[in-house]
């Protein structure tokens, strides 16, 4: 009896349909019973711990640790940085009633910490040598979305956000490049997605910060995704919250800080840049699963035999540190098994059949290039490195090529409008600065300053939009 395959909506013909399809189908994630709010599944889980160990391994060598604050804000607290209030003020989330009772004062419930987090700082910090003070939490964050979008936009989602403080500028300055650097890698090395990285506009910078880097992937539909941020706090919030340290001269002063984030938005973003129509293709480094085994029998006396060549397999491939899974659901016909993986991404899928146990070989696909081979166990298991390694390598070559061909640089409006109408994509110009410019292009397009990269010199040029003076060429797209 034909297995009955589990279709999908065609990323090639409309890719929102297409996101929210196997988002669903994947098993990544599904809908909560409140509004904009997500479930997330078993196996889209697995991958967010994937990015938690990762991250993890970059901070702690850095001495960051790790910590938890409460979830719960006064508003008294929140409303101390009035850039900052003002900011997330229109998705605040607060809670007014608590055990059957009208609060006192309102709680916020947290859409970032740092007003929670640096009233304690005030209490932990004294002297220079409580410096730096290095903290990172793995967290829930609300904000009130009025248009959701599973892992790329909802009610409530995970991240890390870090949060340091030190003696001086220079060294909080430092601090933001290497949160930005850590980001960056964790987005090309591990999720084979570049990125374009830079310092954001006025506008665009987190509420109550002097300065916003950020790394920004492009997406199949040209549309870019603001990926994670590190922002340069300065003394903002130190002089606020009373933050004050006696620094080895004996006098008194306002520590700098930075805060740091990704969320599981990034998850959304590696998704959609990935796929086809025929699934999802995850990255051999963030998948929780590498290698999938599959058992192919016709009676169950094949069973015994078949299960003790993979076990072989199994265990070698576990010498190896490869994330491997058995697919034991003997109920299922094999070809909905095959469709299963192929719908979750998985990099590389085993047929065992007692042919292959016969012939001591492995019949081995790959899930981008469709490649299929059967070559000897042995010889498998010498290349299934190389096989990741490559595998990797050419997820992220196609998206450095499609990152390449999709930034533009233009010197006129109607280039600008033009793209922005079709294709879509980065688009590298002049640009005078001014927040007022920057709106009314937003308007006229839905473009918005994405960043002006980090190796860009200064220049003289006029802007493209309303032809004042310019000193750089800024990064424009239309985001998430």
């Amino acid at each position: 009896m034909p297995f009955e395959k589990k279709e999908l909506k065609k990323k090639s013909e409309n890719i929102s349909d297409w996101y929210n399809d196997v988002v669903l189908k994947a098993e990544l994630a599904d809908y909560g019973p409140v509004r904009g709010t997500m479930v997330i599944r078993p196996y889209g889980y697995a991958i967010w711990e994937k990015v938690q160990e990762i991250f993890n391994g970059m901070i702690k060598k850095a001495n960051v640790q790790n910590a938890y604050f409460p979830m719960f804000i006064p508003m008294s607290l929140l409303e101390k940085e009035k850039e900052h209030i003002e900011g997330f003020s229109p998705e605040l989330a607060v809670v007014t009633i608590g055990g059957g009772e009208k609060l006192s004062e309102p709680l916020a419930v947290r859409p970032t910490s740092e007003t929670i987090m640096y009233a304690m700082f005030s209490k932990w910090i004294h002297s220079y040598r409580d410096l730096p003070l290095l903290l990172n939490q793995w967290c829930n964050i609300v904000r009130w979305e009025k248009r959701t979008y599973l892992f790329l936009r909802t009610t409530e989602f995970l991240w890390q956000e870090g949060h340091t403080a030190h003696a001086t500028h220079k060294e909080s300055i430092n601090w933001v490049e290497r949160a930005r650097a850590w980001y960056q890698t964790l987005y090309e090395d591990y999720f084979a997605m570049p990125v374009m990285t830079g310092i954001k506009s006025a506008n665009e910078k987190f509420a109550g910060a002097v300065s916003t880097y950020c790394v920004e992937p492009l997406m199949p539909d040209g549309k870019v995704l603001q990926a994670a941020t590190s922002h340069d706090l300065g003394q903002n919030f130190s002089k606020v919250f009373d933050i004050k340290f006696q620094n080895a001269d004996g006098k008194q002063d306002f520590v700098w800080q930075t805060s740091w984030g990704v969320s599981t938005r990034s998850l959304g973003g590696l998704f959609l840049a990935h796929g086809d129509d025929n699934g999802l293709i995850l990255p051999p480094k963030i998948a929780p699963i590498q290698v999938v085994i599959v058992p192919i029998h016709k009676y169950s006396g094949d069973l015994s035999k078949i299960n003790h060549y993979i076990q072989t397999i199994d265990k070698e491939l576990g010498k190896k540190n490869i994330r491997c899974h058995y697919d034991e659901r003997y109920t299922i016909s094999p070809g909905r098994r095959f469709n299963d993986w192929e719908v979750k991404g998985v990099p590389i899928r085993l047929e065992i059949g007692t042919k292959e146990v016969d012939d001591n070989v492995i019949t081995y696909a790959l899930r981008d290039t469709g490649e299929k081979q059967t070559v000897s166990k042995e010889q498998f298991l010498d290349k299934v490195d190389s096989l990741l390694e490559n595998f990797q390598k050419r997820l992220f070559d196609k998206q450095k090529k499609f990152l390449d061909d999709n930034t533009h640089s233009i010197s006129s409006w109607d280039e600008f409008v033009q793209i922005m109408k079709t294709t879509r994509g980065f688009l590298r110009m002049f640009w005078c600065e001014d927040p007022v410019c920057e709106k009314e292009i937003k308007e006229k397009t839905k473009a918005t300053s994405r960043c002006l990269p980090l190796e860009e010199k200064e220049e003289e040029g006029v802007c493209v939009h309303c032809g004042k003076p310019s000193h750089h060429r800024w990064i424009f797209g239309q985001s998430y």
